[in-house]
């Protein structure tokens, strides 16, 4: 069992700038990127709105450098993933081991009450680490729709953020899957530079607020397929077209079913922070987001009034149990961006930085 100051889960813009950060702290950090270091940027073409990039950069690249400065100030980097934690005590105790015919892979996309299922056979063995202090940076997941090709062309026509790639689409035939809010941004965003827009909703009616729906069904380059369904994906090294079916909304039969030409396919369907690992020893929101002192939500509000001190909230980026912190978007519920992660993943090293200070006297 390795003994560690502080250990960082996660290695996306919050996990590596945190690494950064607590590295030239002279914290010793290591931090535990996974099997696919890097996080959802890594998924990313061209990055043209990260700061001190002003002809762009390519997400891989950004987030190598990323990886490569924590390194320069120390942090190891450990390719594994943390499978189980248990925060009921310090020093806190994480494994990286998994049951025999489980894949670490797996414990993303399991429901809670299947991880800890997993995990409580996980913690009947001995602890790889123990670690004063815990950054947790493990990101979210773009909720996708399980179609095929979806996985393959991801990255080449299929997105998960229009604000970060509609600026590619200019003048092209743009796609986007949903009905709620997120959806109707996209839209918009990609009606700035897109030649037509198409929104495909499962249903006969979006649940986007009044003001967005409005926005976008008036809008002049925006069409609407009311009961559709992307069922494939195709092209060659660029994805250039798509099935649709169309199904009858009474009877939920397929009344369509079209090939259409498509320069790019935006999923606008929700994200899912990775958060199982955190379920049974931290506070979550309704949607499983770790809370945290500067949550923007009033679950967050009630911690962050729980911890002022002499009129400011003491160690902001703390979760409900003192020690550990998080940062990135296993947190954010709103802004969702390579830099706003980066931000925070600064604030959870500075905070976790002071609290050790301040906890060992």
């Amino acid at each position: 069992m390795k003994q560690l100051s502080v250990a960082i889960i996660g290695s996306g813009p919050a996990g590596y700038t945190a690494g950064i950060y607590t590295g030239r702290a002279k914290l010793n950090p290591t931090l535990f990127a996974g099997e696919e270091m890097g996080g959802q940027l890594m998924f990313t073409t061209e990055v043209e709105n990260f700061p001190g990039f002003p002809e762009g950069i390519m997400g891989p690249k950004l987030m190598d450098n990323m990886k490569k400065q924590a390194e320069r100030f120390g942090t190891q980097i450990v390719p594994k993933f943390v499978t189980a934690v248990d925060f009921s005590q310090r020093p806190f105790k994480l494994w990286s081991s998994v049951p025999e015919g489980v894949l670490v892979t797996d414990l993303i996309r399991m429901s809670t009450d299947e991880y800890l299922r997993v995990a409580q056979k996980i913690k009947q063995t001995e602890a790889d680490y123990t670690a004063d202090s815990v950054i947790i940076a493990t990101g979210a997941v773009a909720i996708t729709l399980g179609v095929p090709g979806e996985k393959e062309f991801m990255g080449r026509g299929v997105s998960v953020c229009a604000v970060c790639d509609a600026a590619f689409f200019k003048d092209k035939k743009v796609y986007v899957v949903g009905g709620g809010d997120a959806a109707m941004e996209d839209t918009l965003a990609l009606t700035k530079f897109a030649k037509e827009v198409y929104v495909i909703h499962r249903r006969d009616a979006f649940r986007a607020s009044k003001v967005m729906q409005e926005r976008v069904l008036n809008h002049p380059k925006v069409k609407v397929l009311w009961n559709s369904e992307v069922k494939e994906v195709a092209g060659e090294m660029m994805l250039n077209k798509m099935k649709v079916v169309t199904k009858d909304p009474q009877t939920g039969k397929i009344v369509k079913e079209d090939w259409l030409e498509a320069d790019g396919l935006f999923l606008a369907i929700g994200h899912r922070p990775v958060s199982n690992l955190f379920a049974d020893q931290l506070k979550l929101d309704s949607h499983g987001y770790v809370l945290t002192r500067k949550s923007l939500s009033e679950a967050g509000l009630k911690l962050a009034q729980a911890a002022v001190d002499y009129g400011l909230i003491a160690y902001p980026s703390m979760t409900s149990v003192e020690g550990v912190f998080a940062a990135g978007d296993v947190v954010d519920v709103r802004y969702k961006q390579a830099i706003t992660a980066a931000g925070q993943g600064c604030e959870a090293a500075l905070d976790a930085e002071r609290w050790l200070e301040d906890s060992r006297g």
